[in-house]
């Protein structure tokens, strides 16, 4: 098939690629030329495993192509895809001025049928806004189909190729058809394919983000008591994941969530909500409880410390909001790191991908190491923010060797706790017992 893809960011180029991966001819538009060069040399802006060497495949092969015109690139291709960003608006509602943009100049190229698939985040409605825009300008028979992204960053490619279900939303068989002859290919490990209307399509992205974001918070409160308890939350995450109506996934306690995707979306349900007199409680409370949980070390920092960190040489592991990912999008690492900076702390960070995007926010307020061993030297205690493979299995002793205190607090919970106290570490975690040495 012929198909245009709108928009080349996260979704957008992943999108792309793995369209074009499976025979179809894709053809990626974006407004920004630089970015388009960039693509065109095989290039990707983004850190994704995989994605690289697949684009580069693909390209070779002509299946996918870069471009800034999108009315050329529209009038060659039944199916465009609108993989555009809806940031938060102030109010917290997702800003759609992209995607209804986009819109309005597609009414103004389409001159045959068109299936118009909605791809990004957006909220209850939206399709039919897409609708109504176009409507008021053409005759052009067309078709606005939802169809949600369900992408896990540093895990993009295999998602997309070996989705574990494809939701599209529809009323009309003629898009039906289209959208099930396109996703086919991506079906064949028993899979499923879920059609269902425009309105619950979009609903059903917000409520899978919303409702593993409410998971996260409620096992990191479940954490926050086990510490006053004396219990032991590793304990009771097994307890708790083996009940096959709750499942093991997204039961790790931590420093809590961020990303592109999930403060996001559940700030925009929050806000739907409210407009229609649904106020949605459970979603003020997971945002209240997440804003304090990415800072939760920092309290236990300053009281191992004296209460003050002026001075106090600090290393920290991991920046981006997940391993595997550059991004740092509403990370928790830049919570706890500007409260360090304010406390006059002395840091010293390390992250595999994304200190590049850390030093574009946080500058020359604190210092950036090649290596993970490196930013431990001379450091007085290590904060682990991001649970990177790199930093699972470290060498204890040399790490003993390079600080001048073995201490850490292990935003992800990392280690053992006896394998902790074996090495002779001061060990502070999510939810189990402190370790001092």
């Amino acid at each position: 098939m012929d198909i245009v893809v709108v928009g080349t960011g996260y979704v957008g180029i992943v999108t792309g690629t793995c369209l074009a991966e499976s025979g179809n001819r894709v053809i990626c538009v974006d407004i920004d030329e630089e970015k388009i060069a960039m693509m065109e040399q095989g290039k990707v802006p983004i850190y994704e495993p995989h994605l690289e060497s697949l684009l580069i495949r693909n390209i070779e092969a002509e299946r996918i192509s870069f471009t800034t015109d999108l009315a050329a690139a529209v009038k060659q291709s039944p199916i465009v895809f609108l993989a555009l960003p809806t940031p938060p608006g102030e109010d917290g509602s997702a800003d759609l001025q992209y995607v209804l943009n986009v819109a309005d100049e597609l009414a103004d190229i389409i001159e045959d049928y068109t299936v118009i698939v909605d791809k990004s985040t957006v909220p209850v409605g939206t399709a039919d806004r897409i609708t109504e825009i176009i409507r008021a300008k053409t005759d052009v028979e067309f078709d606005v189909v939802s169809n949600p992204e369900f992408l896990r960053e540093g895990y993009a490619v295999d998602d997309f190729m070996k989705p574990d279900r494809v939701v599209i939303g529809t009323e009309s068989q003629r898009a039906r058809n289209l959208m099930e002859e396109l996703y086919k290919p991506f079906m064949r490990q028993g899979n499923r394919m879920i059609f269902m209307d425009q309105k619950s399509a979009e609903l059903t992205k917000y409520a899978s983000n919303a409702f593993l974001a409410t998971k996260i918070t409620f096992m990191n409160e479940v954490a926050n008591y086990c510490k006053e308890v004396g219990a032991d939350v590793d304990m009771v995450r097994r307890g708790v994941g083996t009940d096959g109506r709750i499942g093991p996934r997204f039961l790790f306690p931590g420093m809590g969530y961020g990303g592109s995707c999930f403060p996001k979306d559940v700030q925009a349900l929050h806000k739907s909500g409210s407009e229609v007199g649904c106020e949605f409680n459970i979603l003020k409370s997971v945002m209240d409880v997440n804003a304090k949980q990415k800072v939760i070390m920092h309290p236990l920092m300053k009281e191992h410390f004296g209460g003050s960190l002026k001075g106090v040489k600090i290393a920290v592991w991991g920046l981006s909001f997940k391993p595997e990912t550059d991004d740092i999008r509403q990370a928790p690492s830049l919570d706890i790191l500007e409260k360090l900076i304010e406390d006059g702390a002395d840091i010293t960070a390390y992250d595999p991908e994304a200190m590049d995007n850390i030093r574009g926010v946080i500058g020359d307020r604190i210092k950036y190491a090649k290596r993970s061993m490196e930013a431990l030297e001379g450091s007085q205690a290590l904060l682990i923010c991001t649970e990177w493979a790199a930093f699972r299995n470290p060498n204890f002793e040399k790490m003993k060797d390079a600080m001048a205190s073995p201490t850490i607090f292990d935003g992800r919970n990392l280690y053992e706790t006896n394998k902790m106290e074996e090495h002779g570490f001061t060990y502070h975690s999510v939810g189990r017992r402190p370790i001092n040495a």
